[in-house]
């Protein structure tokens, strides 16, 4: 079926993520007129080792492109005007000068360079990058490349991330934004250029970097070839992107500094808009995709999942982890607190606001008059209170007041979990209505260069123009008084136990067949 809508511009808005790229469509005002999707394989050849092979972050592109122009008619694919990348971040190849790789390229989640963030993760290179030591930055894993593949390192002409190859299969050019660039871990992001001293750990040169534009300035021109190819009938400009968390941002329409973000994903991500570089212990910070600003983003590795571990694990064996409305009902029932109940949500470790690779989870308060539906309240509830606290560090930093938050994740998930969410941050809670969200915070940035909301290029107000707000959750007062109080006991928990971790771990990998490394 061949879809048209009323006059204007259209962008095309691409999104290459862990497991697949995603491109679209969109209009002036934010409607996604045309989807494409295209998977991409991972490769885990050890423990901890998770990888890509760069040639596929082209492949899905062009395929998730093209299906997606396949759906427009001709009259609407003459109406493409711009086109923006968002990527995943802290992922990165080693690339010969014409784009052939030379390895699969590590991913952000891959966790072998443990030991480089242990020798090089000082709270120097903290604040230079803005990145808190973690094995996520690219960083590590180039200096972990270099210790372990150093004659394939320097064999490489270019060492980028997937922005900036998937930018030079677009144009023939080997060019980054300053805001995708910055996920490497090797910015001086006060100045937002590469650091000597940073490259020089990760074993890098300044030569093998991409030039540097910064966020939301145009690019180049897509190739003349490829644009042909897609069925367009002229090249178009490629404008600079940012990561997708940042993209998210946008997406949401998280302009302001009193606005936050919060992804109810997989992992709990947040984030808030700060006029200038700040560095913190809680969160790790971007350059956003509005010139001039930057994201402080706090990462809660378990989210979501931690629901679905419990659900799947400790639930109705029938439903496999899928929702449970009886478990809700169970955990509705037993009310705030879970009767005493509270648990540290460290399944996977933690990285904000502790950054350490040993942690555990713990449920803590335990008693005979306690079901399943006391437990599974207590981890929805510990979750929510880490991301409140969370929240408040980053607000206190960016030295602003946060008024509302911008949700999104699964359709926000259960709605007893986000009400228990938005009564323990305290402040609004607004859906999001665009399932693609970091893609249309491409989009907005693409979309800025067409004129379509002003002759001046102007990505706050296309973010304003573009975001599709859903229905709102209002926190109840009394319940988030008492989650100020359970709040006070659950944030001691990480300081009694952290000490105990690494003796656990220690004593698990002796007893198992689990590779002894942190975070393996």
């Amino acid at each position: 079926m061949k879809v048209t809508r009323s006059d204007g511009p259209l962008v095309v808005a691409v999104d290459t993520s862990t497991t697949a790229t995603k491109a679209v469509v969109v209009d002036p005002v934010g409607r996604v007129l045309a989807t494409g999707r295209s998977d991409i394989p991972l490769h885990t050849p050890a423990d901890g080792f998770y990888e890509h092979d760069p040639r596929d972050w082209w492949r899905s592109t062009d395929d998730a492109v093209r299906a997606a122009l396949a759906e427009l008619d001709g009259v609407d694919r003459s109406r493409i005007a711009a086109m923006c990348v968002t990527p995943q971040r802290q992922s990165f190849g080693l690339f010969r000068s014409d784009g052939e790789p030379i390895r699969r390229g590590p991913l952000w989640l891959d966790s072998r360079a443990a030991e480089q963030v242990a020798r090089y993760g000082t709270e120097a290179v903290h604040r230079l990058s803005g990145m808190p030591p973690d094995v996520t930055p690219s960083l590590y894993k180039m200096a972990w490349l270099k210790e372990h593949e150093p004659e394939v390192l320097a064999a490489a002409d270019k060492v980028v991330g997937v922005h900036s190859y998937v930018t030079f299969r677009l144009t023939g050019e080997w060019l980054d934004s300053t805001a995708t660039a910055d996920s490497l871990g090797l910015f001086d992001m006060e100045r937002l250029d590469f650091a000597d001293a940073l490259l020089e750990i990760a074993g890098v040169s300044r030569s093998q970097m991409a030039r540097l534009v910064g966020a939301g300035d145009v690019m180049a021109e897509v190739r003349a070839d490829v644009a042909q190819s897609w069925g367009l009938p002229g090249t178009i400009p490629l404008v600079a992107g940012c990561g997708d968390g940042q993209a998210a941002a946008l997406g949401a329409g998280v302009v302001q500094p009193k606005e936050a973000y919060l992804n109810m994903g997989t992992a709990i991500v947040m984030g808030v808009h700060s006029p200038s570089y700040q560095c913190g212990s809680v969160y790790r910070t971007d350059v956003a995709g509005l010139p001039g600003k930057y994201v402080l983003e706090a990462v809660q590795n378990s989210g979501a999942y931690l629901a679905g571990w419990f659900r799947e694990n400790l639930g109705d064996p029938a439903l496999g982890g899928k929702p449970d409305p009886d478990l809700d009902l169970q955990a509705a029932a037993a009310g705030i607190g879970a009767a005493g109940l509270i648990v540290l949500p460290y399944w996977n470790a933690v990285q904000s606001p502790h950054w350490d690779p040993f942690a555990r989870g713990a449920v803590v308060g335990l008693t005979g008059g306690q079901g399943r539906g006391h437990i599974y309240r207590a981890i929805l509830e510990g979750l929510s209170l880490e991301t409140a606290r969370n929240l408040r560090s980053m607000a206190q930093d960016a030295g602003t007041a946060i008024s509302e938050v911008r949700v999104m994740g699964g359709r926000q998930r259960s709605t007893l979990w986000r009400q228990i969410m938005t009564d323990t941050i305290g402040i609004p809670l607004v859906a999001c209505e665009e399932a693609e969200i970091s893609a249309l915070g491409a989009a907005m940035m693409a979309m800025s260069v067409t004129g379509a909301h002003g002759d001046v290029p102007d990505i706050a107000r296309c973010a304003l123009e573009m975001a599709r707000p859903g229905d709102v959750s209002e926190p109840n007062a009394a319940a988030h008084e008492r989650y100020l109080e359970i709040g006070d006991i659950q944030g001691g928990l990480y300081a009694g136990l952290k000490d105990l971790f690494p003796r656990l771990h220690d004593y698990a990998a002796k007893y198992s067949q689990i590779d002894p490394s942190p975070l393996g």
